[in-house]
């Protein structure tokens, strides 16, 4: 009689793994499109932009910037509003919808006849490019908990190759036309949306579903639910000053180079493709073996550590050789955010997985608004007459000391035995 009770049990559990084993790769080939996606008209968009401005580089450049700001106050906006709908309606419709959304959006720029058109595509895209906090609700629906740091290091792999590849691509189809980047990305994101159709299960069983409500759906009010949770606070700050210190590298990497260095486009692009490379080591290979051998608290201070290490040589470095040499020092950062995830997602129940990664992407929305600027400004006054001393690596410098705050916050918020999600277990609503 145990015998013939066990069996289902265990074709259940074998389904259960193939399922989520299935899903996981949906998952990671919808990041890979959408992150070629991305990559693609990265060295189209600036030059399309100054043409729409007959040619004017310092107008192009403010417009530009312009786009970017936008951009990331779309993802603050409206990560929360995807999450909390993909913690009602499910995972699933979300996804496909906003890869759907995504593809129309390339259509709309690669047809674009003016700014105005353009801008309409930049807003479009930072609404639905905010879906990728719901594939990472995805992960934490069907990864048991102790190894979603291992899936989230995957994901961080896959954006590192999309990042890398996809430029390249960018680069020899604008080579055709300068409007074809575009129809290349959006061929990507409606191949996406049509492969969840056909592929992707969904993860979120309907018990574990909650009500939409205002509150959940926007950046302020979603905060209640950081403090509804004993310790989630502290994680959510640590993730804050992580995200606000790396936004110094597309800040103000590319003319720190050029001014301290005399560094061209092809040295630039060289250090940038070693960092996404380093990242898919880290990320990919890395994470999973030492968050299984040593916990995602050790895994997460090693990141913190390399990261703030690698700021500052970076900001003090002599020559390009020791600024290049950075680039290894920095690698560990990329434990940070895969621990972090797997520590975060411990502490909130099912149903809350996507309203905590509306959060997260929120911040990462607020940190593209809000670093350019600081870090710009803080590079423009040490190169300026009006500075004390010329540091033209202050930003940098400015980085590693957000990321001391956040060690010492890292220290104090993992250092409880009581509140540790390996032994609490994920909370429920």
């Amino acid at each position: 009689m145990t015998e013939l009770t066990q069996e289902p049990t265990t074709v259940e559990t074998v389904t259960r793994s193939q399922t989520s084993r299935a899903a996981l790769v949906f998952i990671f080939a919808t990041v890979l499109f959408d992150t070629l996606g991305f990559g693609i008209i990265i060295p189209v968009l600036p030059g399309l932009v100054v043409s729409f401005v007959r040619g004017d580089p310092a107008r192009g450049a403010e417009i530009f910037g312009l786009f970017g700001t936008t951009w990331a106050l779309m993802q603050f906006l409206f990560a929360p509003l995807l999450g909390a709908l993909s913690d009602r309606y499910g995972r699933r419709p979300v996804l496909i919808l906003s890869a759907f959304g995504l593809g129309i959006d390339y259509i709309i720029m690669a047809l674009a006849p003016n700014l105005t058109w353009l801008f309409i595509g930049r807003v479009v895209s930072g609404i639905t490019s905010a879906s990728f906090t719901v594939s990472f609700a995805y992960v934490a629906d069907t990864v048991p908990g102790e190894r979603r740091a291992g899936a989230y290091g995957m994901i961080g792999s896959i954006f590192g190759v999309g990042f890398i590849i996809g430029p390249l691509v960018g680069g020899l189809l604008a080579g055709i036309g300068p409007r074809y980047p575009f129809w290349g990305a959006a061929a990507l994101s409606l191949a996406s949306a049509a492969y969840g159709l056909i592929v992707l299960p969904e993860s979120l069983p309907l018990e574990h579903r909650s009500p939409l409500s205002l509150r959940k759906a926007n950046p302020i009010g979603s905060l209640s639910m950081i403090r509804a949770r004993p310790g989630l606070a502290g994680f959510v700050t640590v993730n804050f000053l992580n995200f606000l210190a790396f936004q110094v590298l597309p800040s103000v990497y590319v003319l720190y180079a050029a001014y301290r260095y005399g560094w061209g486009y092809a040295l630039v692009g060289t250090a940038l493709a070693l960092v996404g490379a380093c990242n898919i080591i880290v990320q990919g290979l890395l994470v999973r073996r030492v968050v299984a051998r040593f916990g995602e608290r050790l895994a997460l201070l090693i990141g913190v550590v390399s990261g703030t290490v690698g700021f500052v040589i970076w900001g003090l470095a002599p020559n390009s050789l020791i600024f290049m040499i950075a680039i290894i020092f920095y690698a560990p950062i990329g434990f940070v955010q895969p621990a972090l995830q797997g520590l975060m997602t411990r502490r909130v129940g099912p149903a809350e997985q996507g309203q905590l990664q509306g959060i997260n992407g929120s911040l990462l929305g607020l940190t593209g608004v809000i670093g350019p600027t600081l870090f710009t400004l803080t590079y423009a006054f040490f190169i300026g007459s009006q500075s004390p001393v010329n540091l033209p690596g202050a930003p940098f410098l400015l980085s590693a000391f957000l990321m001391i705050g956040s060690l010492i916050l890292t220290l104090k918020v993992t250092r409880d035995r009581k509140l540790a999600p390996a032994e609490q277990g994920p909370l429920r609503s």
